[in-house]
């Protein structure tokens, strides 16, 4: 076996910002890279490194038994993966996809990769672009455990921390949309906030500082209240919903004196206000989540 063949290698499919930091990080940790992109000319930069930039999709398969897919979502990646050429030449190859969708769009591709005889691992960036390659990132993946164990020395290469979170294939998704939740609707309520302290004459500059420290309380109190939510007892001691309810009428009342729309505050007032309607009033913040939960 040459010293070429015995070269770990990967494709890496999507050369957007991620996908090129992806690639480059796998250069840097000595694995022989192969990328391709649907926009021609995206590969200059990883090949400037010493990537192999591929004509086709399909020929940029075939360079690798582990293929690492990051595109913007799974139509996306689908539109790749499921061309006959494509599907043709992943047969017995490993495809990691690290795009972006739903538990439920990585089952179905699951399944499908499974009928063309594909090995299949989800996984979600749980960072952005610049911790790639570094202690800072952070991968989450799911799917069969021996198939994580084998490709997780080339893996490895990116950096930061690999959790694989067992086998259902949804489970890395379902960590990303729950995450992704919590940092959308964080900076939906960020950006309201900046327009209130606009309106009142406080800069963002100026705000940026508290606010960090608003974001600060934020972790401790995940961890606090994890094992409350897991046993369904919402405790509500240190802030009970009625506080809540009263913090947000003031930013409320604020808000709509200077004609900032208060959709998303109001929304989170009317859950507020419907758990202290059914008898929660003393009950933790949390509480909401499982009134948000169809029974």
């Amino acid at each position: 076996m040459s010293s070429h063949d015995a070269q770990p290698a990967v494709t890496v499919l999507g050369l957007g910002p991620m996908g090129r930091s992806l690639a480059a990080a796998f250069l840097a940790g000595g694995v022989r890279t192969t990328v391709w992109n649907r926009t021609p000319g995206r590969d200059r930069e990883p090949v400037a490194l010493g990537a192999v930039g591929a004509a086709t999709a399909e020929d940029a398969v075939a360079a690798s038994d582990l293929v690492v897919v990051c595109v913007v979502n799974y139509d996306a990646s689908d539109a790749i993966l499921r061309r006959d050429a494509v599907t043709a030449a992943l047969k017995g190859r490993t495809v990691v996809n690290l795009s972006a969708d739903t538990p439920g769009r990585a089952r179905d591709t699951a399944a499908w990769a499974d009928r063309h005889g594909i090995a299949y691992l989800d996984g979600a960036i749980m960072t952005p672009t610049p911790t790639i390659g570094t202690p800072d990132a952070v991968f989450l993946t799911s799917g069969p455990a021996d198939l994580h164990r084998r490709h997780a020395p080339v893996l490895a290469t990116l950096g930061g921390t690999h959790t694989h979170l067992g086998d259902d294939i949804g489970r890395a998704a379902a960590y990303d949309v729950a995450l992704l939740d919590i940092f959308w609707t964080a900076m939906a309520g960020y950006a309201h906030a900046l327009a209130v302290a606009r309106a009142e004459g406080v800069t963002a500059r100026e705000l940026a500082p508290f606010a960090g420290g608003i974001g600060a309380i934020l972790p401790p109190i995940f961890a606090a209240t994890a094992a409350s939510v897991d046993a369904a007892t919402f405790d509500g001691e240190d802030n009970p919903l009625t506080s809540a309810a009263s913090s947000i009428a003031h930013i409320i009342a604020t808000a709509e004196a200077h004609g900032i729309d208060t959709a998303v505050i109001r929304a989170a007032e009317g859950q507020v206000r419907r758990a202290i309607g059914l008898g929660h009033g003393t009950d933790g913040f949390t509480r909401i989540s499982a009134l948000l939960t169809p029974h």
